[in-house]
């Protein structure tokens, strides 16, 4: 066992970027248009209202609409209905955002998760990458994995997966689509999606999404493993990652 002392915090950070073109709202702004044409208002059913007001409250109303939801293809997308907002947005929530985990030693393993969740509309999707570096000592920062490895007592390593772990312990969850998988279609990268196997590099995607999806609720699964020739001290772990909109 270490003689000296190392503890970890581990604190996750979340940021967000939406790439998308300029909307400019207005009454005169077509709903759809080309060089050659443009069609203000594009509605194929009984009717409804976009803003039906009183001094307290605002809905939007819908009656007999004959198609909607999202429809896809390798080319093109579309979503359908009368209520459809026209405005792209991408929605990241950091759940769980620190965890302390105490004294590390050479002798067992360590393990923590964090959560977050990410959804997205009128996109092509989104990606999730991670900016920061690892576990950091004043200038010393502990090895990351730089290819996929199952867990080593006794070796410096730290790395990360986003699905269900049996080994070292049992811990994480794979990606969770709410409400189900018709609507959100978000998942672990490359690297990052294999049980018991972690990974840390600075500036990978772990995460993304090929279209417009709904939440994914996503748990970060953290392994640390510390030699003897690991220097002591307090350890901080700041991770930060960027979710953006792919258009």
């Amino acid at each position: 066992m270490l003689r000296k002392q190392i503890a970890l915090a581990v604190i996750l950070v979340g940021a967000l970027l939406v790439l998308a073109p300029a909307i400019v709202l207005a009454n005169t702004v077509p709903q759809a248009s080309s060089s050659n044409y443009r069609v203000n208002e594009i509605f194929f059913g009984s009717g409804g209202n976009l803003r039906a007001c009183s001094s307290t409250y605002c809905s939007k109303q819908a009656a007999g609409e004959t198609a909607v939801g999202n429809t896809t293809s390798t080319s093109y997308q579309s979503n359908a209905g009368f209520n459809t907002d026209r405005q792209p947005w991408l929605q990241f929530t950091v759940t769980n955002p620190g965890t302390n985990l105490g004294t590390l030693t050479s002798t067992a393993a360590k393990t923590a998760t964090a959560t977050f969740t990410v959804k997205t509309y009128l996109s092509n999707g989104y990606t999730v990458v991670q900016t920061s570096p690892g576990p950091t000592n004043s200038s010393y920062i502990m090895l990351g994995l730089t290819t996929p490895a199952i867990s080593s007592v006794g070796t410096e390593q730290f790395g990360i997966n986003l699905v269900a772990n049996t080994a070292p312990v049992t811990f994480g969850a794979n990606p969770s689509q709410a409400p189900d998988a018709s609507f959100s279609f978000g998942q672990a990268a490359a690297g990052y999606d294999t049980p018991n196997y972690f990974k840390y590099v600075t500036g990978d995607t772990i995460a993304y999404s090929n279209k417009s999806s709904g939440e994914t609720d996503y748990t970060i699964s953290y392994l640390f493993n510390v030699s003897n020739a690991t220097p002591g001290g307090q350890y901080t772990l700041q991770h930060v990652l960027v979710a953006t909109s792919t258009f």
